[in-house]
């Protein structure tokens, strides 16, 4: 019997730490495994994430699985049911932080309630996200600037005494000086984040192969 557990975060910058340090909190629980998923959207589907598909392979008869949320066990409510009842058939106990262990039955009764709420929070960030992009797409015709003062719809431009950083430039440089992220951000005044990416956005071929 192995503890197992199980992290997500969706974008690469994000830190699975305080997911673990939420879930090792519980007096007498220690991790025997750990799988993670790091970049990837809630909305992909449990089994098609990459180390949610290693942790399927791993797991025997008689391991728990620790996850932090319901919405790590799926895409939506439908997934989350689906991934537990395959879980729970093969022996394989689930424990969700916060509400503990299921069981057949009235456990999976109460994760189906969970998992629809959390459906219907996933839709309606996504309503209250379009209808903040409308209000600031109006706002930008009739005004020249969003309801919240931004020039532009996109991310925000990285700038150097006033003037707008081109992309382009700041991969260019990082590729000739065969220079690191962390040194291309610092000379650049950029985030780490910023300059990924910018060089994602504008590959290029480096002179030898600079560290990150």
């Amino acid at each position: 019997m192995a503890n197992i557990a199980y992290y997500r975060v969706s974008t690469s910058d994000q830190s699975i730490e305080a997911q673990r340090y939420a879930m090792g909190r519980s007096p007498g629980t220690v991790f025997d495994e750990e799988f993670s998923d790091h970049g990837i959207s809630g909305f992909i589907s449990a089994a098609s994430r990459p180390g949610f598909s290693k942790l399927l392979a791993f797991v025997r008869r008689g391991d728990v699985l620790f996850v932090y949320a319901v919405d790590r066990l799926g895409r939506d409510a439908l997934d989350v049911q689906t991934t537990v009842r395959s879980l729970l058939e093969r022996g394989v106990a689930v424990d969700i932080y916060g509400l503990g262990r299921l069981a057949r039955g009235a456990g999976e009764l109460i994760l189906a309630v969970l998992a629809q709420v959390a459906d219907m929070e996933r839709i309606r960030l996504l309503e209250r996200t379009a209808s903040g992009r409308d209000k600031a797409r109006e706002s930008l015709l009739t005004t020249g600037a969003t309801h919240n003062g931004k020039l532009s719809l996109g991310r925000p431009i990285g700038r150097i005494g006033g003037r707008a950083i081109d992309p382009k430039a700041v991969a260019s440089w990082r590729y000739t000086q065969n220079a690191s992220i962390a040194s291309t951000a610092e000379h650049w005044s950029l985030s780490e984040s910023t300059v990924k990416r910018y060089c994602l956005k504008h590959p290029a071929t480096p002179i030898g192969s600079p560290s990150t």
